[in-house]
């Protein structure tokens, strides 16, 4: 159960995870990063809950919706907090790898990425979504 008691009530809540894969190529760690057409940005997939949704529910959602891949769930992430059109955003993050699936294009996401760390770092629209793979790799231990 998620504890929202000291969330703005107006805030946005949302989740998401930092996708991870072995290379089928190398056997080194890739991250997955999704293109969205709407923002044309480069970020982890990610999205709002539903009503009554628990988070990590809402992530694993978001990833499959955006990616096409089934993750299993690891270690909690870094909580990004920052505003949207004014409002509070808060999203939580997971640490998840890719066991199954296929990306299409969607309505939200045109394109996905697997790349290694230090290429999605250089990837990634956001600064805190950068920091993100960092915590991936110091819970990796790569």
């Amino acid at each position: 159960m998620t504890d929202r008691s000291s969330e703005p009530s107006d805030a946005v809540l949302a989740a998401g995870c930092v996708l991870w894969r072995r290379s089928p190529v190398d056997d080194g760690l890739e991250v997955c990063l999704v293109h969205r057409p709407k923002y044309d940005d480069w970020s982890h997939p990610k999205g709002r809950l539903k009503r009554g949704e628990e988070t990590l529910a809402a992530a694993l959602r978001e990833v499959e919706e955006e990616t096409g891949y089934e993750a299993a769930p690891g270690a909690p992430l870094t909580t990004s907090h920052y505003e949207v059109n004014g409002r509070p955003k808060q999203v939580s993050y997971w640490a998840a790898e890719a066991v199954s699936g296929a990306f299409a294009p969607n309505d939200e996401v045109d394109l996905v990425l697997w790349l290694p760390p230090a290429a999605a770092r250089e990837r990634l629209t956001q600064p805190r979504d950068k920091d993100l793979v960092d915590e991936l790799l110091a819970l990796r231990q790569v």
